[in-house]
């Protein structure tokens, strides 16, 4: 075999870097032992991987083409590795999951796969669906759990669980006593509220905007806030309503600092979604998570 692990190791660390430098660090090399592992392995191909701008280096065309294969080969590797140790049949994964998910649902999911599988280690990964699209794509994690709708040629998208926005409000706002007095909010009603909202790019925030269409140019957004706590915050604080999924407000709602309100002539239902990128190995780790999501798991 004319290449080794190490230099695969380093091809895809530069790959997700575009640095040499911090490439090096992540796998505890001299930047020159790196820079000559990846010297070598272009120069025994007669392949230029990577152009070259001053210290950055960007994946070329070969490289990009390239790269899922040696991905494949590294992840396939480590599985080798695990096997041959002994370890648990699923080894370590990093898993990426958007706000609502993150901070609501994947520590008991964490907790569940790592009981099943005690010698594995789990990393969590939280940012919006945009963010943890970026990275299943560019190889930094293995499997996303994610909010919003996605359509990616590069990605498998797999329906996982039902879920459900809520609109929500303190107490004593106008809407709370509007809807004591209606039974439910008017459109009119969403038109005369001040919304404090998810940011956008964020799956929330996507499907809101898919269940208020016709009405979003009307709307008075005060503000938008990346974080959920600071969403339910600032809506204790009297400052507008908001719009969050259900799974982050039952304590809230238990309490009384915060109480639902209803629109049923909007459909604020969602799906939630599993991606993987296409080209991943689909490694013992990867396939056991997405066993333990499925829903009859």
């Amino acid at each position: 075999m004319r290449y080794t692990l190490r230099q695969l190791q380093v091809f895809i660390a530069i790959a997700h870097s575009q640095n040499l430098t911090r490439a090096a660090d992540q796998l505890a090399m001299s930047q020159s032992a790196a820079s000559s592992a990846l010297k070598d392995f272009e120069h025994q191909f007669g392949v230029q991987l990577f152009d070259r701008a001053g210290k950055r280096l960007q994946l070329n065309e070969q490289g990009r083409l390239l790269r899922p294969k040696a991905e494949a080969l590294l992840a396939q590797a480590q599985d080798f590795e695990q096997a041959l140790l002994r370890h648990a049949e699923a080894g370590p994964l990093n898993v990426g999951a958007t706000l609502s998910i993150g901070n609501y649902l994947a520590v008991g999911m964490m907790a569940q796969y790592m009981t099943a599988h005690p010698d594995a280690t789990v990393r969590l990964d939280v940012a919006n669906t945009r963010q943890i699209a970026d990275k299943v794509l560019n190889y930094e994690l293995d499997i996303g759990l994610i909010e919003g709708e996605l359509n990616h040629p590069d990605l498998d998208i797999i329906p996982w669980r039902r879920d459900e926005l809520a609109l929500f409000c303190h107490p004593h706002d106008n809407l709370a006593q509007r809807q004591q007095q209606q039974g439910f909010l008017t459109d009119a009603d969403l038109r005369s509220a001040r919304w404090i909202l998810r940011e956008a790019g964020s799956g929330t925030r996507q499907a809101f905007d898919r269940a208020l269409h016709g009405l979003l140019p009307e709307l008075h957004v005060t503000l938008e806030l990346q974080h959920t706590e600071a969403i339910k915050r600032a809506v204790e604080a009297g400052l507008g309503i908001g719009c969050l999924s259900l799974i982050t407000l039952g304590d809230a709602f238990k309490r009384g600092s915060l109480i639902r309100l209803t629109a049923p002539q909007r459909d604020f239902s969602r799906q939630l979604y599993l991606i993987i990128h296409k080209q991943k190995y689909r490694s013992a780790g990867i396939n056991a998570w997405i066993e333990m999501c499925r829903p009859d798991a």
